[in-house]
């Protein structure tokens, strides 16, 4: 593991509301930055009543510039949802004012429902047109010619690295056919965690952007100072998850030590196995926990989250997460 990095949902508590929880987000990115986190994601989801980073640009334009040095991006835009050339402004001007710091991570799901997704379009096209619309995005980006007729201004020659995300083979091989960074979301879809990084991996073709594979994997981190504490803020995790699941979105949940009442047996236990990756506990806990999924899977670089209530606590859970992964990038 060459790097550690973070990926915050900007969740919106219950009790609280969207400044809230962007305040919160602030708070948390500087508080990462000093923790020694590489880079600072944000996700867009639209039509989530939990979630307050769908204007993802925006966002991550704010947090930029209340930091100083660590690279904030997206993890990610989800590219059906917006033309390649709109992107590519967005992220160029971004780059233009925070120069070296801009990561561009591309989804191909629309990250809401269908309904919303045909009001985010407006028309819904019958082919998947992602790898076209990623290499298009591409060229807005490079180095193109002047006296070309379409150019993104600010975006052009601003070279933003750019990213391929995935819960599947699709996107890993991607990744690999174009020569890019990928990110797996294994922090909510571990099934093809394994099978997905070794199709990378196999299938990589050295680029202008990459000259070797490189991989990131992501996993939950719910760390305190006890166990028990520690399960306890993830609580509010799990529900959240698993009223999704039950097709009843809301706002984050305050954590419980009873986080099974009212959820379907069923229902708790996949959502137990699609957030099972992931590191729940005190420090020495979380410690063997992280070192056996870095073990596992041999990423390159470790993205953690985690939606706690408390934003103070959310903030002392990712310093503990800093600090023990410092320890087992130094060993």
């Amino acid at each position: 593991m060459k790097r550690y990095s973070l990926l915050d949902l900007s969740p919106i508590p219950e009790g609280g509301g969207p400044a809230e929880a962007l305040a919160n987000s602030t708070d948390l990115a500087r508080a990462a930055e000093a923790a020694g986190y590489h880079r600072y994601w944000l996700a867009e989801h639209h039509n989530f009543p939990g979630i307050a980073s769908a204007a993802t640009a925006v966002v991550i334009g704010h947090i930029a510039g209340a930091t100083r040095r660590m690279r904030v991006g997206a993890g990610g835009i989800m590219l059906p949802n917006h033309a390649p050339l709109v992107v590519a402004e967005q992220f160029g001007t971004l780059e233009a004012l925070y120069p070296g710091r801009i990561d561009l991570g591309l989804g191909r799901a629309p990250g809401t429902d269908m309904a919303t997704a045909r009001a985010l379009r407006r028309h819904m096209a019958p082919a998947d047109g992602f790898p076209d619309d990623v290499v298009e995005l591409m060229d807005f980006l490079a180095e193109g010619p002047e006296d070309a007729r379409v150019r993104a201004i600010p975006g052009q020659g601003s070279k933003v690295p750019i990213w391929i995300l995935g819960s599947s083979l699709f996107g890993a091989q991607l990744a690999a056919y174009l020569g890019l960074p990928y990110a797996f979301a294994s922090h909510f879809a571990p099934a093809m965690l394994e099978e997905a990084l070794a199709a990378y991996r196999a299938g990589f073709r050295p680029s202008e952007h990459l000259s070797q594979p490189y991989a990131m994997m992501a996993a939950g981190l719910f760390a305190a100072e006890t166990d028990a504490e520690a399960a306890y803020l993830r609580s509010s995790h799990l529900m959240g998850f698993a009223r999704l699941r039950m097709g009843k979105p809301g706002k984050l949940p305050r954590p419980s030590h009873d986080p099974g009442a009212g959820i379907p047996a069923q229902v708790l236990a996949q959502a137990e196995q699609a957030l099972a990756v992931s590191a729940t506990g005190a420090p020495a806990m979380i410690r063997t926990q992280l070192a056996a999924l870095i073990e596992r899977y041999q990423p390159d670089e470790l993205m953690v989250t985690g939606m706690i209530h408390d934003p103070a606590a959310r903030i002392r859970s990712f310093q503990i997460g800093a600090e023990v992964l410092r320890e087992l990038q130094e060993a």
